[in-house]
């Protein structure tokens, strides 16, 4: 009978052998492994279909003497009532051995729930590849636990990115939630109960009309590509979200009746938009189409036909926000400032509600199916006409009365001999020359 001290006794010879403790009459033989650097772990050693088959009780000393003759003995129970022992443990080993690791999950995730679903998929997959699969990558995707999450998380937060933080849990907590609930890849959401570290700010940047026309001044000379300029400009004229900017196609646009229709499929709320395009939205394209003539993306990304990446022209724009001497703020900002512009000139709430292609939640909602087409290119047009003067303001110059979108629909269309003197105005010599030589 194996004890403690014979066991203390067995030293490393520097191969494995091994030592038993006698055959219990066929039933099998309790085996202590002794490995070249002297780990060592306890052994059932027994026939069952004519074969001989061994099965890892555990490591000494964590298992003891006691356990391990208790464990021993079960499985010579089971034997006798003709059940592998081994099998359970067998199983076992091929299911841990075939479940996936972090990076096999996460790859998983991208292609079968996140790219299908999300716009923000390729995101996603560059936090993953950021944060998490360096990290986690070769690990198997189940044994990661709370703890595991909260020491992530801390460390992203002690690099200074606790709003990074936040994100980085709900991409984990969406993704473990698919694996978990959806494709049955692991035994439970290790984020639940896990509370965001980062306080979060809701941001209020609106740029002021000084701020707009320093922009407008100083966005030529950056050192942004053209593609860039010209796609932040458009986000401040259309007052629409810089991903779905991006993503203009040029079968999208048209350029003759001035209307961009963004798909369901592209626009955040799965609902179809149709967006009016003033004289000044009109002439951004014209220049964005002398920028890349031969792309059906408009906004195309220098690397190959895809559109640009919507963090890297935010990362583009804080770049260059000395050179805009203007204090910080990010592309959906200009998105703000244009519905913050569009509403203090008295475009009425259900028209900007449009124009910026929110999902009506009141009780009208499902009977009002109004698109307000005319009301949303009368606020609009008027919205270019005062970026165009802002535009041409001189540094001294006063940035000039506000026009308030009074504009009947019929007096908004484009081109019209109807448009109020404003309007005509703003059709003329045009002062947005964000390209250089443009």
């Amino acid at each position: 009978m194996f004890n403690d001290k014979q066991i203390q006794n067995l030293k490393p010879t520097g191969a494995r052998y091994e030592v038993r403790e006698g055959n219990a009459h066929g039933n099998g033989t309790l085996a202590l492994r002794v490995g070249p650097t002297g780990q060592k772990s306890w052994q059932y050693l027994y026939r069952f279909d004519g074969k001989v088959r061994r099965m890892t009780l555990g490591a000494y000393p964590a298992m003891t003497v006691a356990e391990a003759h208790k464990a021993a003995g079960d499985a010579m129970q089971r034997r006798e009532r003709g059940i592998d022992p081994g099998a359970a443990t067998v199983e076992t080993n091929a299911a841990a051995r075939k479940a996936p690791t972090f990076k096999e999950l996460a790859d998983r995730y991208i292609d079968e729930w996140a790219t299908p679903r999300k716009k923000s998929a390729e995101r996603d997959r560059r936090a993953l590849k950021t944060d998490l699969i360096p990290t986690w990558g070769t690990r198997k995707a189940e044994s990661i636990q709370k703890a595991d999450v909260r020491a992530l998380l801390k460390t992203i937060v002690d690099r200074g990115a606790p709003i990074q933080a936040n994100r980085t849990l709900a991409l984990l907590r969406k993704l473990f939630n698919w694996a978990w609930q959806d494709a049955d890849l692991v035994p439970g959401n290790p984020c639940l109960g896990i509370k965001a570290p980062g306080v979060e700010h809701k941001r209020e940047r609106a740029l002021s009309d000084l701020e707009i026309r320093k922009v407008i001044a100083k966005l030529p000379t950056t050192a942004m590509a053209d593609e860039t300029k010209l796609a932040l400009l458009l986000v401040l004229l259309t007052a629409q979200r810089c991903g779905e900017v991006l993503a203009m196609r040029w079968d999208e646009v048209d350029l003759k009746s001035g209307w961009w229709t963004i798909p369901g499929g592209k626009a955040k709320n799965k609902l179809p938009h149709r967006v009016p395009l003033s004289p000044e939205a009109l002439e951004v394209l014209t220049v964005a189409k002398l920028v890349n003539p031969d792309r059906e993306i408009v906004f195309a990304s220098p690397r190959g036909d895809k559109p640009m990446v919507e963090t890297a022209v935010a990362r583009a724009l804080a770049r260059n926000l000395d050179h805009l001497e203007t204090a910080h703020f990010t592309p959906h900002d200009l998105r703000r400032s244009a519905a913050t512009a569009l509403g203090s000139m008295g475009t009425a709430p259900h028209v900007l509600g449009k124009i910026l292609n929110h999902k009506d939640q009141g009780p009208t909602a499902i009977y009002n199916r109004a698109t307000y087409d005319g009301e949303k290119r009368a606020a609009l047009d008027i919205w270019g006409k005062r970026i165009a003067v802002l535009a041409a303001a001189k540094d001294d110059d006063a940035a000039g009365p506000e026009v308030a979108p009074t504009v009947s629909p019929k007096a908004a269309q484009v081109p019209g001999t109807d448009a109020p003197p404003a309007m005509r105005a703003a059709r003329g010599q045009s002062h947005l020359r964000v390209v250089r030589g443009a």
